[in-house]
């Protein structure tokens, strides 16, 4: 492979890197799309375009600071990025990251029991203790096989979309222009529109925690502008074929009452039989995914710290014994304090979970929004100005 195509390669995957982020079981399930555009009526065909350009400029932003400065890991871009202001900005950033870490899994807790509750008509609270047990297992013994097989996955559910999506809006096309009729014959004022993909976009910054360690892959500081512009066109793309495919069911009296508007909508669309526990396994794959990799990151927090209060303990134990095994590796174990903490992340992912999909996803993602405009936007607009895009 040449330079070039080498360069062009590593522009294209970071490009995916932040669609495959933007795009697990929660957007999978619609949920997203529809609490943040699909309400704010005919405006919902332009709004995603927009949330994304402001979010492809911040990420530009980031992941040029990030390979200009020969920073990649999320503690150290911050400490460079807010300079003497980092012990303030980085701590912030830090407690936001954490609510990220209890919102997002709780949002792929509730997006897997919603859609095993509308498949099999059980209560949400038993499908969402399934889920926990399943997510549970998983985060203490199958973390590396989650790891191994993410890639895989998205890309399974990205086709499963497209499987879904494409056929539904071309046999609902009629039911898309009644329902672009009907938004335009009551129509929701153009601010209350853009404020919602404001929102949208604004709890998405929260992603420069996992997007600065890709920025090492660019051949040069310039190369995240292609590559983020890359990731709009996708993203932006993948976003409105989800909204005209929710379009097709919104005149549905049902809609309303629906936690997973995919699901909705091929339950009423065309090729049901074969559609419907495709989507839904595939739904709830990709939350499995998105809450295991998430509850074990917060378990190696915890721990982490943990096994640093215990290791000058060790290290004066280990200092009286004979070294006559040290050249023994013993097995890594499970150890206790992994499976608790896994435990009490999983019964709070449970109990925030109980608040219903479209909660979280309408108030919790609301909140993360408000969070991130002191601790990010604020700081990335002055930044930007004084610096003037850094290039003083």
């Amino acid at each position: 492979m040449t330079q070039k195509n080498k360069a062009g390669s590593m522009i294209l995957g970071v490009a995916f890197v932040w669609f495959t982020t933007h795009f697990g079981g929660g957007f999978a399930s619609g949920a997203q799309i529809y609490s943040y555009y699909v309400r704010y009526g005919i405006w919902c065909l332009i709004m995603p375009a927009a949330a994304m350009l402001y979010n492809t400029v911040f990420f530009a932003y980031c992941l040029r600071f990030a390979r200009k400065h020969e920073v990649y890991d999320y503690r150290s871009y911050n400490n460079a990025f807010y300079g003497k202001f980092s012990p303030v900005f980085s701590n912030l950033f830090e407690i936001l990251y954490l609510c990220v870490m209890c919102v997002a899994p709780a949002v792929a807790f509730a997006t897997g029991g919603a859609t095993l509750s509308a498949l099999t008509g059980l209560p949400y609270l038993l499908c969402t203790f399934v889920i926990g047990v399943f997510i549970f297992i998983v985060a203490i013994f199958g973390t590396d096989l989650v790891r191994k097989v993410a890639s895989v996955l998205s890309v399974c559910i990205i086709a499963g979309l497209l499987i879904v999506y494409i056929p539904n809006i071309a046999a609902g096309f009629g039911a898309i222009k009644e329902t672009a009729a009907a938004m335009q014959a009551e129509p929701v004022p153009f601010g209350k529109a853009l404020y919602s993909a404001f929102l949208y976009g604004t709890f998405q910054l929260a992603n420069v925690a996992v997007f600065v360690q890709h920025a090492k892959s660019f051949e040069k500081p310039d190369d995240a502008v292609k590559s983020m512009g890359i990731g709009f066109v996708v993203n932006t793309l993948m976003m409105t074929m989800v909204v005209l495919g929710i379009m097709t069911v919104c005149q549905n009296p049902e809609m309303k009452n629906q936690s997973v508007p995919t699901l909705f909508m091929v339950q009423n669309g065309v090729g049901k039989a074969f559609m419907t526990p495709l989507i839904s396994v595939l739904i709830i794959l990709g939350a499995v995914s998105t809450a295991v990799n998430m509850v074990a990151a917060m378990v190696r927090r915890i721990c982490s710290g943990i096994e640093a209060g215990c290791a000058d303990r060790k290290k004066t134990v280990l200092a009286g014994e004979s070294v006559k095994n040290a050249g023994e590796i013993p097995k890594r174990k499970i150890s206790c304090h992994e499976i608790i903490a896994a435990l009490i992340c999983c019964l709070v992912d449970f109990a925030i979970a109980q608040f219903g999909l479209l909660t979280l996803i309408q108030r919790a993602y609301s909140v993360l929004a408000y969070l991130a405009i002191p601790v990010i936007l604020i700081p990335y607009l002055v930044h930007m100005a004084v610096t003037r895009f850094d290039t003083k």
